[in-house]
């Protein structure tokens, strides 16, 4: 019985037709424009097949694309020899065009409108015409450091009839090509609306390109999200040119009105252009900044001693401890090191601001310091370090303009975003604090 059991379960398995759920799953072709009948001349593309893999299918691609314009002509005009009265355009020969693929001539098939209001585009054709793709492989590849004169060298082998038709890798057409796109990104960072960006803090420093100086903003909203604002060239970092480069956030509609946190290298002129430009900034002084100008005062074998107490004054539990550590050392350094003495003293208070407004660990190790534009700087340095010649201001704004948004690609949320939140609520109780009172001179006095 047992047996028969068995074999009974056996026969109901094997009659039941197993299926899988991906075996049930279609997919949906109804979007793809690809003629019915694609045929691919095998013969054309023999000798491509002994040039690699990508030569292949970049020879069979082109035959396709051939057959996919040819499709869109048939559509706008009908099959070729049948008469149709109602056809809204006709056929109008050949021309001469070019397709992305690094600019290579192709011959287009050409249809006019019949109420003869011009010629019909071949939708087709449009598409792989657009440069777009190729300035933005210019860009990629500029940035990775492959100069023009090389640039053919970084490109794929996509067969050897090909690369002698292509028209657009010569140095002079790359170089177009990479100054087309990054005057765009410079365009598009200068004239971004910022209406909605809910900063808590910004960001000012400069970075230099040979005998070029670039001022650049970085701010971080409420979200902890990092955003490359604007950047102006310059000779110095002047309050002028800074006040200059704020203005320009306020009319494309930054709030300036409410508090900010503004974490400077130390710079007067780039305080200065805070202070005039956003009604309430909260002014902090890079810690390790600080650190460096104290250690240029002192004797290397001082030097280490001096930045270790430092930092664990920076490190205490409150303002008013790490003051009073900063003080007794300020004061053991006068008779020895007056010069180190006075660098200590000057900017204390700034320098202590993230401490006194009480920010976590997580987040402060982002805001007591300016690492984060400073690494932005950084990637837009590596970005330009194969120019040799720099030509002009308008040069050095579109290197650091494409470096800054290669950049944003790589930017991650701070550490400690969470505590953003309690971060404005401490900068408005400090704004309330410090804000004079009224004079009591103005009120009305009645004499008894």
């Amino acid at each position: 019985m047992v047996g028969l059991g068995c074999s009974a379960k056996k026969t109901q398995r094997q009659g039941t037709a197993v299926t899988k759920k991906y075996q049930r799953t279609g997919f949906d072709t109804s979007k793809l424009a690809v003629p019915e009948q694609v045929s691919v001349a095998m013969a054309e593309i023999a000798a491509d097949m002994r040039e690699g893999l990508l030569a292949l299918a970049v020879g069979a691609g082109l035959q396709v694309m051939q057959q996919l314009m040819e499709a869109d002509v048939t559509a706008a005009c009908g099959p070729r020899g049948k008469h149709d009265p109602e056809r809204t355009a006709t056929r109008h020969g050949r021309g001469a065009g070019s397709v992305t693929l690094r600019q290579v001539p192709v011959t287009r098939p050409r249809a006019r409108a019949t109420d003869g209001t011009g010629e019909v585009p071949v939708p087709a054709y449009d598409l792989f015409n657009s440069t777009e793709l190729l300035g933005r492989m210019a860009v990629e590849r500029m940035l990775a450091g492959v100069s023009t004169r090389r640039y053919p060298i970084a490109l794929e082998p996509v067969g050897e009839q090909v690369e002698q038709d292509a028209r657009s890798t010569s140095k002079s057409a790359v170089s177009r090509k990479f100054v087309a796109m990054t005057e765009h990104a410079l365009a598009d960072l200068l004239g971004k609306d910022l209406t909605g960006l809910d900063l808590v803090a910004v960001m000012i420093d400069g970075a230099h390109f040979a005998d070029h100086l670039c001022v650049v903003a970085l701010g971080i909203d409420i979200q902890g999200t990092k955003h490359p604002l604007a950047l102006v060239e310059g000779a110095t970092e002047n309050t002028t040119l800074v006040r200059g480069l704020l203005v320009g956030l306020r009319e494309r509609g930054l709030d300036v009105t409410r508090p900010i946190l503004a974490v400077l290298d130390g710079a007067k002129a780039l305080a200065a252009a805070v202070t005039e430009v956003f009604d309430h900034p909260v002014i902090a002084r890079c810690q390790i900044h600080k650190l460096r100008n104290v250690s240029d005062h002192l004797p290397e074998k001082l030097g280490g001693p001096v930045t270790k107490r430092m930092r664990a004054a920076y490190h205490a539990e409150s303002a008013l401890q790490a003051q009073a550590l900063l003080e007794a050392l300020a004061k053991q350094l006068d008779k020895t090191h007056p010069g180190a003495a006075g660098s200590l003293r000057e900017g204390m208070a700034e320098t202590l601001t993230v401490l006194r407004l009480n920010v976590p660990p997580t987040l402060a190790r982002t805001l007591r310091s300016t690492n984060a534009i400073e690494s932005m700087i950084s990637i837009c340095r590596d970005h330009a370090k194969s120019v040799k010649r720099w030509r002009d201001g308008q040069m050095a704004l579109r290197w650091c303009a494409a470096g800054m948004v290669e950049a944003s690609g790589q930017f991650r949320r701070v550490n400690g975003h969470l505590h953003l939140a309690a971060l404005r609520t401490s900068l408005e109780q400090h704004v309330a604090t410090e804000t004079p009172a009224a004079n009591c001179n103005t009120h009305n006095v009645s004499a008894a």
